[in-house]
């Protein structure tokens, strides 16, 4: 069931975001009712609804709507709230904006999520610090990637400089051992957050050409917590790095808040 605004939605409630597609949201895993970073995924809402429609969000509006979403449901599963107006058009969309809140609830991924293959695309996201719903330029990619073989796609821009992956982070462990999240255009993860207040790391520019001299590399986001990359492109690297185990285990000790 989809909620707006705590009430059940209809298609013509849906039919903005469909046809235009102009708004922001966050996903989360909930396990057992509880969330890692959920203020951080508040947070991120406040601060994208700012950007995007110039207004202020009611966090506790927003979490009351997400209990009322998930209500008595158990285990394991990702809700994801979606920020946008219906009432805004494709012709005006600087109109004072009063955005709606959807709730949708779906089934939880195998966590942590196995090893995955990636393509490198040159590309940047538009408006790279905000989660919108604008996703068809990383879908296109993904597809591209899959129909190559691969998992899912890489980004770095024209220079090499490696950013996110298709709707995740990504960092790398060094040569030295240490933890290496890559300066660029990139959308601010949760979980990415997260493993930096849990785990030592560095950040500093990775282009594809430091690749062959990385120890390891992974993914991160919200349903997946720390999946390994085993290939970027032609190049291989392993899953088996014990910094990889640490930091999947880093990141599964940290407390959830519950909703």
């Amino acid at each position: 069931m989809a909620l707006l605004d705590g009430t059940p939605a209809t298609p013509d409630d849906l039919q903005a975001l469909a046809l235009i597609g102009f708004g922001h949201f966050t996903s989360m895993r909930v396990d057992d009712g509880a969330v890692r970073g959920l203020t951080l995924h508040m947070e991120r809402l406040v601060r994208d609804c700012r950007k995007v429609f110039g207004t202020d969000l009611d966090v506790d509006q927003v979490l009351g709507y997400v209990r009322q979403a998930v209500a008595e449901r158990v285990g394991s599963f990702v809700v994801r709230v979606t920020v946008f107006d219906p009432a805004l058009s494709m012709g005006h969309p600087g109109a004072q904006a009063h955005p709606k809140i959807l709730v949708t609830v779906r089934e939880a991924g195998a966590f942590p999520a196995p090893a995955m293959r990636v393509m490198p695309f040159t590309f940047t996201r538009d408006l790279a610090d905000v989660k919108h719903v604008g996703l068809f330029s990383q879908l296109m990619r993904r597809k591209e990637a899959e129909l190559s073989g691969f998992d899912d796609a890489l980004f770095a821009d024209e220079c090499g400089q490696i950013s996110e992956g298709g709707t995740w982070n990504v960092g790398f462990v060094d040569a030295d051992g240490c933890v290496v999240w890559p300066k660029g255009a990139v959308l601010p993860g949760v979980t990415m957050a997260l493993l930096q207040a849990a785990h030592p790391y560095t950040e500093k520019t990775v282009t594809l050409a430091d690749l062959p001299a990385m120890r390891a590399a992974f993914a991160t986001n919200t349903s997946v917590g720390v999946r390994p990359i085993t290939a970027v492109g032609d190049i291989n690297l392993p899953d088996d790095d014990l910094l990889l185990g640490e930091l999947q285990a880093a990141y599964a000790q940290i407390p959830g808040e519950r909703l």
